[in-house]
C-alpha cells in the first residue's frame, strides 16, 4: 500500500519500519533493515544498533562503516567522546543518553565536508537501557534536529524489543555452546593425547585429573603397549611442574650395571670407561619429574638405592660418598606382576608400597572393544600426515577383522597395523587385506574374543577373507542390490548367492 503524498517523511519512516518489523524474523536482519530505511529516507550517511552484552557495547547492525570500523567495533559518540566501547563500556555513555538523547557534532569525526549532526538515543526495554541506536546524517539551515531525535526516539522504542530479542538470542547461542563444550568435556576431554571413551578410560582419566595436581607418587601399571607413558605424560601436562623438566628411565632397556649409573650418575674413574663424570636422571629431573618405566626389571640393589631416594630425595653418584639432594615428582610404571615378584623375592615389598600410593592400572585393547576403531581412526590420520597419504575409512571387513582379533600388543600393536595398512592402501579405503596376515586368522574362527593364535593364517582363509571383501564392496556400492552387485563382478545372481552362503554373508542389506 502507497503512502499519501500529503503523509510527512516521519509518518513514512514509522510505517515501514513497523511493516519491516511485522515480516521480518530474523532479528539482525531486521535491526539491518531499519537502518537501510533511515539511509534511504533521512538520508543517513551511517548509522549502527549497538547492543549491550554484559559491560560491552558493542555493534549489532551497522551501516556506512568500513570494514576495519565493523572489525574493531568502532563507535564514536560525538566531539569528546570517540572511541572503542569495547574498552570505555558504557559507564561514561549511558549516563550521558539518560540526561541527554542527543550528541551534536558538527563537523563530524570523520571530516565531512558539509555539516553533519550526530545523534544517538538509547535502546529501552522494560525500563533498562540496553544499548543505543545512533546516525550521521547532513544538516542545513532548513534541518530540525529536535524533530529527528524524537523520531529517533519512537525508533527506539518500536525496535526495543527485536533488540532485546537480539541479545536474548545471543545469550540462548552462547549458554548452548557452553552446554556442547560441558557435554564434549564430559565425552571425550582426555587428559593429554590420550585417545579412548570407553568406561575402564574415562575411570583412568578421572584418576590422572585427581592425582596430576599433586606431588604424590603413582605407580601405572599395564600390559606392554597400553599407553603407560602417555598416561606419565599426560599427568605432567595436567601437574604444577609441567614446564619443569620431564626425566624418563626405561629399566628394562639398560645392562643391570649402568641402570643406576644412569639412574643415580657417576664419578670420573669410578668404573672401566667412565672417563668423565656424569650427571644422572635423577639429578637432570630436579624441580621436574622422574618416569621410571619397567622398574620392575631393576636390581635388587638399585632398588635399595631407589627405597632411599624415594624417602629422602637424597642419593650419591657412583663412586661418590656426597649426598645430592633432588626435588622430583616421581612417577613409575611397570607391566610385571609386583606381588609374584615380591613372594619370589625379586621385589622389595617395602619399595613396592613406596611406588603403590597411587595406583592407575591401563586396561589391555581386547578389554577396549568399543575403542578400537576410534583408536584406528586416530591412527590413519597420524599416519595419513606422517607419509602423505589420503585413507578416509575402513572397509566393513576390515573392522570385523579389527574387532574380532585378540590384540596381544595393545594399542601398539593396532598402531603399527594402521601403519601398515596406510602405507599399502592403494585408495581412500583400508580394505581387509591391507591388514597383516595375523589378524585374518581371527575373523575365520568367528570369535569376538579371539584365542591366542600368532600363526598366519592359511591360503584358503587369507583367499576366503579376500573375496568376502570384494563381494561386501560391490554389495554396498550398489545399496544392496545383489543382481547388481553381480553384473559388476560379472558373476549371475546363482553364483552371487552360493557364494555369499559359502562365505557367511547374510543379505544385501
Amino acid at each position: 500500500m502507497s503512502m499519501p503524498s500529503s503523509i510527512g517523511p516521519e509518518i513514512s519512516v514509522i510505517q515501514k519500519i513497523s511493516v519491516a518489523i511485522i515480516h521480518e524474523r530474523d532479528v539482525e536482519k531486521l535491526l539491518e533493515n531499519v537502518l537501510g530505511i533511515l539511509e534511504t529516507e533521512l538520508g543517513m550517511l551511517r548509522g549502527t544498533f549497538a547492543l549491550l552484552f554484559g559491560d560491552t557495547l558493542k555493534i549489532e547492525a551497522s551501516r556506512g562503516l568500513d570494514e576495519s570500523e565493523k572489525q574493531r567495533g568502532f563507535y564514536h559518540m560525538g566531539e569528546g567522546i570517540t572511541g572503542h566501547v569495547a574498552e570505555r563500556g558504557l559507564s561514561h555513555v549511558i549516563p550521558d543518553l539518560r540526561k541527554d538523547s542527543r550528541f551534536l557534532n558538527r563537523t563530524g569525526s570523520r571530516h565531512y565536508e558539509s555539516q553533519v549532526a550526530f545523534i544517538c538515543v538509547p535502546l529501552i526495554h522494560d525500563g533498562q537501557v540496553i544499548g543505543t541506536l545512533s546516525i550521521d546524517r547532513p544538516v542545513d539551515g532548513s534541518t530540525d534536529l529536535d524533530r529527528d531525535v524524537a523520531l529517533l526516539e519512537i525508533i527506539a522504542n518500536i525496535t526495543g524489543d527485536a533488540a532485546n530479542e537480539c541479545i536474548e538470542l545471543h545469550g540462548e547461542r552462547e549458554a548452548m555452546l557452553e552446554e556442547n563444550r560441558k557435554l564434549r568435556d564430559m565425552l571425550s576431554n582426555n587428559p593429554g593425547e590420550l585417545v579412548g571413551n570407553c568406561r575402564e578410560m574415562r575411570q583412568v582419566y578421572e584418576q590422572v585429573r585427581q592425582v596430576a595436581p599433586s606431588d604424590a607418587t603413582v605407580l601405572i601399571r599395564g600390559g606392554s603397549g597400553t599407553g603407560k607413558e602417555m598416561i606419565a605424560r599426560a599427568i605432567v601436562n595436567l601437574s604444577a611442574r609441567k614446564d619443569k623438566p620431564f626425566i624418563t628411565l626405561n629399566c628394562a632397556a639398560l645392562p643391570e650395571n649402568l641402570v643406576e649409573s644412569e639412574l643415580f650418575g657417576h664419578e670420573k674413574g669410578a668404573f672401566t670407561g667412565a672417563l668423565n663424570r656424569r650427571v644422572g636422571r635423577a639429578e637432570a629431573a630436579d624441580g621436574g619429574t622422574l618416569f621410571l618405566d619397567e622398574v620392575g626389571d631393576l636390581t635388587m640393589q638399585t632398588q635399595v638405592k631407589l627405597l632411599r631416594f624415594l624417602q629422602e630425595r637424597t642419593f650419591s653418584r657412583v663412586g661418590s660418598n656426597e649426598e645430592l639432594h633432588s626435588d622430583v615428582r616421581f612417577l613409575a610404571a611397570t607391566s610385571r606382576n609386583l606381588e609374584e615378584l615380591i613372594a619370589q623375592g625379586k621385589f622389595r615389598e617395602d619399595l613396592f608400597y613406596r611406588l603403590n600410593i597411587f595406583p592407575i592400572t591401563m586396561p589391555d585393547l581386547a578389554k577396549r572393544k568399543s575403542d578400537i576403531i576410534l583408536l584406528a581412526e586416530h591412527f590413519i590420520e597420524k599416519m595419513n600426515l606422517r607419509y602423505g597419504k589420503k585413507v578416509a575409512r575402513l572397509s566393513t571387513t576390515a573392522i570385523n577383522l579389527l574387532m574380532s582379533y585378540h590384540w596381544p600388543g595393545n594399542v601398539r600393536e593396532l598402531e603399527n597395523c594402521i601403519e601398515r595398512a596406510v602405507l599399502t592402501a592403494t585408495d581412500d579405503c583400508i580394505h581387509s587385506y591391507n591388514l597383516p596376515p595375523s589378524l585374518q586368522t581371527s575373523l575365520s574362527v568367528g570369535s569376538v574374543g579371539g584365542a591366542p593364535n600368532d600363526k598366519i593364517a592359511p591360503l584358503e582363509v587369507m583367499m576366503e577373507n579376500y573375496e568376502r571383501e570384494i563381494i561386501t564392496e560391490a554389495i554396498k556400492r550398489n545399496d544392496g542390490n545383489i543382481s547388481a552387485a553381480g553384473r559388476d563382478l560379472g558373476v549371475s545372481p546363482r553364483m552371487m548367492n552360493y557364494r555369499m552362503n559359502k562365505l557367511g554373508i547374510k543379505s544385501g542389506r
